[in-house]
């Protein structure tokens, strides 16, 4: 016979452990703490789901979810300044992703193009130059533009995609099918004048 076989109550209440009272108690010196550090000072606390420094559970999880990273768009971006102050294009002519690459400022065209309007050292455009890229800045336009040239952007496949036209002076998209929430700069009408 078992003491569990006379009342379910038997060994329902235990003593709790006392610890720090001596080595006779078997729960002295150390009091169930363990050598040495931060666990076994007092005022130690640690967070719940560390795990003694191994690598986090969270951490070990694959993730999973949504991001707009892989759809970023990047591109080859070229000064104009660069462009004009290389032997192939002193004298002008045309500016697109086939003779930068020609001209080995453009690696190939994985990417789209983008042109940018910093100068370095150069002093000026002065030649005319047909510059076809996915993009343009404003100053690197009016600098062509400026010298006689002409800039024809054809823009991302997102631009596309979009029905941006990056050549018009409204670049807003036309083919949105739901409202932008960002981005909506119109200003409301001015409330009526009290008389």
């Amino acid at each position: 016979m078992m003491i569990h076989d006379i009342t379910a109550l038997a060994g329902a209440y235990k003593n709790r452990k006392r610890v720090g009272r001596g080595e006779g108690s078997g729960h002295g010196k150390q009091s169930g703490r363990g050598n040495k550090g931060a666990s076994s000072r007092s005022g130690y606390s640690r967070k719940r789901s560390f795990e003694g420094g191994q690598m986090p559970y969270f951490r070990r999880l694959p993730k999973f979810g949504f991001t707009n990273a892989p759809f970023k768009v990047e591109f080859w971006t070229v000064n104009i300044g660069d462009i004009i102050s290389h032997p192939d294009f002193k004298s002008g002519g045309e500016i697109n992703a086939a003779t930068l690459i020609a001209a080995g400022l453009v690696r190939d065209e994985s990417r789209d193009l983008k042109i940018l309007g910093s100068m370095g050292k150069a002093q000026g455009v002065k030649a005319k130059y047909t510059v076809v890229a996915a993009r343009v800045t404003a100053s690197a336009r009016k600098l062509v533009e400026d010298a006689g040239g002409s800039v024809n952007e054809t823009g991302t496949r997102r631009d596309r995609v979009r029905g941006i036209d990056r050549n018009s002076e409204d670049k807003t998209p036309k083919n949105l099918t739901k409202k932008l929430r960002r981005g909506n700069n119109k200003k409301s009408a001015p409330a009526p004048a009290a008389e």
